[in-house]
């Protein structure tokens, strides 16, 4: 009589129940491998999620900081279009001044809307001199800095050192005359949950730039 245990294949050998475990332990370990699997996708689309948010704040500080410049260029056009104001002392200068929190504060003029004659003007006085070209210009200059840029803070100075000891930019002036500076800086940042500050109030300006009126002549 042959032996019944020589017929079997070699799988057959195996008892049932550790077949059975094994087959169990197989299953285990594959739902284990979908779990990290799922974890490390997981962290992988959270960093996406925070590279991307930080892709967006760096687009719109760099959207920000070319507004700003294309903004002080203008503003130094209009000095030297106007050089006969341009050049007078930051006391008489309409282009002097600070303008921050929606209000302009200039040491020589106040807000000027139009240059024509008219009861919309001042009581029917033409406003044509230089002195009030220089404060309309200011004025809708102004409107778009404050607009353009999230709470803008604006200083219009003479100054012959615009940045400290450590190279940083500042907004101290320590100048009547000379280089006109002009300095803007705005918001940056955003809003906590708890409606709490969590971003730069302008402490520094982020635009620096010089301008040379020239001659009045």
């Amino acid at each position: 009589m042959h032996d019944q245990h020589t017929h079997l294949s070699g799988s057959d050998r195996i008892p049932r129940r550790i077949r059975r475990a094994k087959g169990q332990f197989n299953l285990g370990f594959s739902l284990v491998e979908v779990l990290v699997s799922i974890v490390v996708l997981t962290f992988g689309l959270l960093g996406m999620v925070g590279m991307q948010a930080a892709a967006l704040k760096s687009n719109r500080e760099a959207r920000l900081q070319s507004s700003a410049v294309v903004l002080a260029r203008e503003l130094a056009e209009m000095i030297r279009g106007n050089r006969v104001v341009g050049v007078l002392p930051a006391a008489t200068n309409p282009y002097i001044g600070t303008f921050a929190g929606g209000a302009f504060t200039s040491t020589a003029g106040a807000a000027a809307y139009c240059l024509s004659v008219g009861s919309v003007c001042t009581g029917g006085t033409p406003l044509v001199s230089a002195t009030a070209t220089a404060n309309a210009e200011m004025t809708e200059w102004l409107e778009r800095v404050n607009a353009e840029l999230p709470g803008a803070r604006v200083d219009v100075c003479y100054d012959s050192a615009p940045y400290d000891a450590n190279g940083l930019p500042r907004w101290t002036c320590n100048a009547t005359s000379g280089i006109i500076v002009v300095k803007i800086g705005w918001v940056r940042g955003s809003v906590d949950n708890t409606g709490a500050s969590t971003f730069d109030r302008a402490t520094i300006p982020s635009v620096v730039f010089p301008v040379s009126a020239g001659s009045a002549t």
